[in-house]
């Protein structure tokens, strides 16, 4: 966007160009001798010709004349840059996962620039925060809680039965609930068995009675069957419509599979309806709390609640079992509404929705299971890194808000010292939400003033963080307008509490409700860059709704990593993505769309000067050679090379100082600050080169063998001045050296003197017959001319090297610190240096493998000095060329790269 519109500026600035010199024309020539000049008179037609549109002509002329202004060029570069810059992502080792055998993907390359301005992302808790495998901890029957596995002196003793851990066994009604509890997880599922121990990516149960491995769309169905087994009921297979499980007894029993009303995540449950070797027809269905407790008209409602709700909190993800014993009329009846739903051919879904549940009601409460899903490695570090550069994290999920915020809290989204906010159905309840509202306004603006937390503070020392718990039946009341008509709604205050919190947790979110939050937060007045991550088919909604879309390529299927912009393996690489390669991108790109406009400005500013100098009758400055390879080769290919390897600052030092994202926050490198310093810089260097080289042919009318410059020898020289100065302008920029920048600017200039010599004739003689023949060879054969080159090479860089020297000493950027601070410590090496903005080494030693004392952090930011066996060792960072190496100081010390080491 900002490209676009810096080329309407261009664009006006092209016009107002040839409006100027066309009008400069006629006045210029107004006066006859300079219109009908004795060597060029006009013809009869010529003088009858309209007056209009001979000026009309006239300024086309001029357009074409100066069009070169205007950076064609630059969007061939930029797509370049953007497709083989992506790469570059998909190449990176350390975001490959070796579990999985998968790195990262890119669908698109368009958005490479949008990793470095993300200022909130939206991301999914399951599969995404937490590991996506689940584990069975415990069932709660009746107010009975079973465990499957019995720990004994702090040792798992795997292979037990279920035991008590409340009171005695039930007895009596209570056996019978305990026995329909387990057939009810052993026959509510979408569980598939194989008997073939080698499916990709699946380890054979080892507790199984029989060998099988249970697969499903779901892992908390296969961790469910799974629990249930190590209980003593094994789900052995479908077979026939038959479901065959095996009881403790050893018993096989089958049920007839009659119904299977699939789970969605507006109903939040599913339910089968089965029919026992008996003749009994049982509806079992298991769901959230939320869509099983309000359907339930019998069982221990109270202590199963209060057993979900401790789970909860302890960040375990919970369901709840019931069941109900349909007549064979009920059935009847149940199966006609259901064949009639399925059977119609419009609202489908909607019927379907009312028959279940018409049918989904009246149940008894049987219990509740609780399954473990562990959060993923650096999942936290990640969160506290992105927060750190100025990125608002929240996490939108569908799960009970007492599993998610316990989540919230294992991985720092929230902390200790973070004031939780609630803006749920129960506390709307208790108070109106207009109220709930205002409430919770009052309380973010109380300790942060009247004005609104900037979006990039960050986590911050003097102001109070606030964390905001919102649940989807909260959210649907926000997003409806105001019952008394008027055109104000609750979004604006609701955004503004959320602006002023550190972090958001949305829990019982539908897939079309993660989408909305999205919109409203990118369609906000400061319309920020927003990022979703997810990694199952219920996020590819928030994923397509915002600006950048990521999947986890998870356990839940590719769809939406398919669906997405980029796709990673695991949530932590989204640290390095953003932090490294988002922040990579946004400064390449920002120095090769600025750097475009500015070698554009400083070729074509000295042909419209040229034209006050030539009666304004067209006449071209450059050869026609020049001005066609200019773009194309003798500037091109270095601003690509820089595009796609500059690195202002190490990888490392990204990752260890979130902070420098916010240097680029917000579109920094591409405001009209900078674009206008960009410009004008442009115009000067333009002014120097032109009326520089003016001055010396006016100063120097004839060269040292008696020959006089022409305008092609002028041309010429301007144009050599501006190809020299426009590479090392870039070279001056350039803080990241390989062979190739080295090959590709240098040979750049170096080709710029081989082709002129070829165009002039010099090596190719056959190519004397134009205009250009022996015209580099005559200009370089002049001394004044290499004087004048060189010197008005420096003055047109020496600006831009003052404002770089200044702005970085007197105002520098955290970015410039950082540098500094490098360079000193690479140029200053002694025992007294700290080694913070340094990597410190990976130690190893074989001498001290025995000793007790303990090594120091591998992040510490002191330099490590101890004495060992009488010898004073110093840890120098592997950088320095001393790893694991000695060298001796002139004051006699002996300096390792390894050693025992203790922090002073």
């Amino acid at each position: 966007r900002s490209m676009n519109v810096f080329l309407i500026v261009y664009l006006c600035i092209l016009i107002s160009k040839a409006l100027i010199n066309t009008v400069l024309k006629y006045v210029w020539q107004s006066e006859p001798f300079r219109d009908e000049p004795w060597y060029n008179q006009k013809t009869e037609p010529e003088r009858k010709r309209n007056l209009f549109l001979q000026a009309f002509t006239d300024f086309l002329a001029f357009m074409v004349l100066f069009n070169y202004i205007i950076p064609v060029s630059m969007y061939v570069t930029v797509e370049m840059q953007k497709f083989l810059g992506s790469y570059f992502l998909t190449w990176d080792e350390e975001m490959f996962d070796e579990d999985t055998g998968e790195g990262p993907l890119v669908n698109t390359s368009d958005l490479n620039e949008e990793l470095g301005q993300i200022e909130y992302v939206f991301t999914d808790k399951t599969g995404t925060l937490t590991e996506n495998n689940m584990e069975f901890v415990e069932c709660c029957i009746e107010g009975h809680v079973y465990v499957p596995h019995v720990i004994c002196n702090g040792q798992i003793l795997h292979n037990c039965t279920g035991i008590d851990m409340i009171d005695s066994s039930p007895g009596g009604s209570g056996k019978e609930r305990e026995e329909l509890f387990f057939r009810a997880l052993c026959l509510c599922h979408t569980v598939q068995v194989k008997d073939d121990d080698s499916v990709d990516g699946l380890k054979k149960n080892q507790l199984s009675r029989r060998s099988c491995i249970y697969i499903s769309s779901s892992p908390d169905e296969v961790a469910l069957v799974e629990g249930i087994q190590r209980l003593g009921y094994t789900y052995l297979r479908l077979k026939d419509n038959f479901m065959e499980i095996l009881n403790r007894e050893n018993n096989l029993e089958k049920f007839e599979l009659l119904e299977v009303l699939s789970f969605d995540s507006v109903r939040r449950r599913m339910s089968v309806i089965v029919k026992s070797s008996t003749g009994d027809i049982f509806l079992f269905c298991k769901g959230a709390d939320s869509s099983i407790f309000p359907r339930v008209k019998e069982g221990k409602i109270d202590q199963i609640r209060s057993r979900v709700e401790r789970n909860a909190v302890e960040g375990l993800r919970t369901l709840c079992v019931a069941y109900k014993k349909l007549t064979a009329e009920e059935y009847s009846n149940a199966q006609k509404l259901l064949q009639n739903a399925k059977l119609a051919l419009q609202d489908r879904e909607k019927k379907l929705a009312e028959v279940y549940e018409k049918i989904e009601r009246d149940f008894i409460l049987l219990g509740a299971t609780a399954v473990e899903d562990r959060l993923q490695e650096k999942a936290a570090d990640t969160i506290e890194a992105l927060q750190k550069a100025g990125i608002k994290v929240w996490v939108l999920t569908g799960d009970k808000m007492e599993t998610a915020a316990a989540t919230c809290y294992a991985c720092k989204l929230f902390r200790r010292n973070t004031q939780i906010l609630e803006l749920t159905t129960k506390k709307i309840e208790e108070q109106s939400l207009h109220d709930v509202l205002f409430d919770l306004s009052k309380t973010v603006l109380r300790h942060n003033g009247s004005l609104t937390r900037d979006t990039f503070s960050g986590l911050s020392t003097d102001m109070q963080d606030y964390g905001l718990i919102i649940d989807g039946a909260a959210l649907s009341l926000i997003m409806k307008p105001r019952q008394d008509g008027s055109s104000a709604n609750y979004r604006e205050l609701f955004l503004e509490i959320c602006r002023n919190c550190s972090a958001v947790l949305c829990c019982r979110m539908a897939p079309l409700q993660k989408a909305q939050i999205v919109k409203l937060i990118k369609l906000s007045k400061e319309h920020p860059i927003t990022l979703a991550i997810g990694d199952g088919a219920n996020d590819v909604s928030m994923i397509l709704e915002a600006h950048v879309g990521i999947g986890i390529i998870g356990k839940e299927g590719r769809q939406a990593a398919r669906n997405s912009d980029y796709a990673i393996p695991k949530f932590k690489h989204l640290k390095k993505m953003l932090l490294v390669h988002g922040h990579f991108y946004y400064v390449r790109i920002s120095e090769l769309v600025q750097y475009f406009f500015y070698k554009n400005v400083c070729f074509i500013f000295p042909q419209f000067l040229y034209q006050f100098f030539c009666g304004f009758s067209q006449q071209t400055l450059y050869d026609t050679a020049y001005l066609t390879l200019y773009n194309i080769s003798f500037t091109s290919l270095p601003i690509l090379l820089y595009g796609l390897m500059e690195q202002h600052v190490s990888a490392d030092t990204l990752k260890r100082e979130p902070s420098l994202y916010r240097d680029v926050a917000k579109n920094a490198l591409l405001r009209w600050r900078a674009f206008i310093y960009w410009t004008f810089l442009g115009v000067f260097d333009a002014v120097v080169f032109f009326f520089g080289a003016y001055f010396l042919f006016e100063n120097t009318i004839v060269t040292s063998n008696g020959q006089m410059f022409g305008n092609w020898t002028f041309g010429t020289l301007v144009f050599t001045v501006l190809v020299f100065t426009v590479t090392l302008k870039l070279a001056l920029d350039t803080h990241y050296w390989t062979w190739i920048n080295h090959f590709m600017i240098w040979g750049s200039l170096a080709f710029y003197i081989i082709f002129s010599l070829l165009w002039g004739g010099i090596i190719w003689p056959f190519l004397n017959y134009q205009r250009m023949y022996y015209v580099f060879m005559q200009m370089l054969s002049s001394g004044p001319a290499w004087l004048g080159i060189i010197l008005l090479i420096t003055v047109s860089l020496l600006p831009d090297v003052l404002k770089k020297v200044l702005c970085r000493q007197l105002w520098p950027t955290a970015t410039e610190r950082i540098q500094n601070a490098s360079r000193h410590c690479r140029e200053h090496i002694s025992e007294f240096t700290p080694l913070a903005c340094l990597k410190s080494p990976r130690y190893r030693s074989s001498d001290c493998s025995n000793s007790p004392a303990r090594r120091s952090n591998s992040h510490s930011k002191k330099m490590m000095f101890t004495h060992w066996r009488g010898v004073d060792y110093s840890v120098l960072p592997s950088v320095f060329g001393y790893s694991n190496k000695h060298c001796r100081s002139s004051a006699g010390y002996r300096y390792s790269g390894s050693g025992l080491e203790t922090s002073v």
